[in-house]
């Protein structure tokens, strides 16, 4: 993928796509910061993070959480808080997250953003669920099961997002993919508190859906 810059604005702004409409956020899938649950509500969930990452957040600020992308409602020097709708909650892990659960936090690329994953809008398009752990030399093979109406959209070699993480599938079957974790992101994300069984959130290659719809219907 050719080095460059994304961002959507309109009249100098970043909208709130969840008040425009307008889809403006986009992220890479490099997770930069983990956040710790502190709390969760049917409504609200409130995270503990590093204070260098608080420091990019204000009230109306998008943010990727675990692949999702939410709207900050409050913060402070230890904490930020989000508002959860239950469509949210029906198609995400988050109705799975406990406090102390640790999660991928990503900020949105900005016009001067380095794209080194791939484009990731924090739209979540289902769940997977951990099948199993490789440990092969110094990485770990991780296999997910997935539904069948997301397989059409996985390619082998091509780009999926796990929890917001930027990954490069490795092979994708009728029901299930696989990917490769180098020891960086294995260390520097929430991979390594997962445990077969768990649920992680799936967004496919934007690329692909467009493709489907473009395409003339047989």
């Amino acid at each position: 993928m050719k080095e460059g810059t994304i961002a959507v604005i309109f009249d100098g702004n970043f909208l709130n796509p969840e008040v425009s409409g307008f889809f403006n956020a986009m992220f890479t899938g490099i997770i930069t910061h983990l956040g710790t649950v502190f709390s969760k509500t049917k409504t609200s969930l409130i995270l503990k993070t590093d204070k260098d990452f608080l420091t990019g957040l204000e009230k109306g600020t998008s943010v990727a959480i675990d692949g999702i992308c939410l709207t900050v409602v409050t913060s402070n020097k230890n904490s930020f808080g989000v508002n959860i709708m239950s469509e949210t909650t029906d198609r995400t892990n988050i109705q799975y997250l406990q406090s102390g659960n640790l999660v991928n936090l990503e900020l949105p690329t900005t016009p001067n953003s380095f794209l080194s994953g791939h484009i990731v809008q924090g739209h979540i398009d289902g769940t997977g669920r951990l099948q199993g752990i490789i440990n092969k030399n110094n990485s770990y093979i991780l296999k997910f099961s997935i539904s069948n109406s997301l397989t059409k959209y996985v390619a082998e070699k091509g780009s999926i997002a796990v929890n917001g993480i930027s990954l490069t599938v490795i092979k994708s079957v009728e029901n299930y993919f696989t990917v490769g974790i180098i020891p960086h992101t294995w260390a520097k994300t929430m991979l390594h508190t997962i445990k077969v069984g768990n649920f992680v959130n799936v967004e496919v290659d934007i690329v692909a859906k467009y493709l489907e719809k473009l395409l003339p219907r047989k």
